[in-house]
């Protein structure tokens, strides 16, 4: 399935769904950050998505690390809410969904990287390096505030 993201596009169809999810700024030993290179968009990200009924938000974070990238995390904080309705992703089967996502900060507790169906490629990045990969805004916006470790309160937008 392919996606198209629309950031306060007025030519942006309009949203017919909203699923809750997650996304998580996964930090090493040596301060570098997971990535996913989506199959969707084709675009580099944080991992993350769609919470599950049955299982708690935190598991969603580990269920969802575990399955884009091979790596077992802990979840260590929430660090921002994502749900600018300005922000759709149309997706090839009619689904036009509303941004919903709450983002962690979390560190890895294992496992190996490799890839999934979601993520062609997967990496650890110095954050110095993210300007050479593309990445959409809202998802820069969410590492932006995942590498602020003194960030009082989490945002909310």
């Amino acid at each position: 399935m392919s996606r198209v993201d629309y950031f306060h596009d007025p030519k942006a169809p309009a949203a017919n769904s909203v699923v809750p999810s997650v996304t998580a700024v996964v930090l090493d030993d040596l301060g570098r950050l997971l990535l996913i290179h989506r199959t969707d968009n084709d675009l580099w990200a944080v991992p993350g998505g769609g919470h599950d009924i049955g299982e708690s938000i935190a598991d969603t974070v580990v269920r969802e690390v575990r399955e884009e990238t091979g790596i077992e995390v802990e979840v260590l904080a929430v660090t921002g809410l994502y749900t600018d309705p300005g922000h759709v992703m149309a997706y090839d089967d009619g689904e036009v969904r509303q941004q919903f996502s709450i983002c962690f900060r979390a560190r890895p507790v294992g496992g190996e990287l490799r890839t999934s169906s979601e993520s062609k490629e997967v990496r650890w990045v110095d954050p110095a390096d993210l300007d050479e990969l593309a990445i959409h805004q809202s998802i820069r916006l969410r590492i932006k505030h995942g590498l602020e470790p003194d960030r009082g309160q989490p945002y909310i937008g």
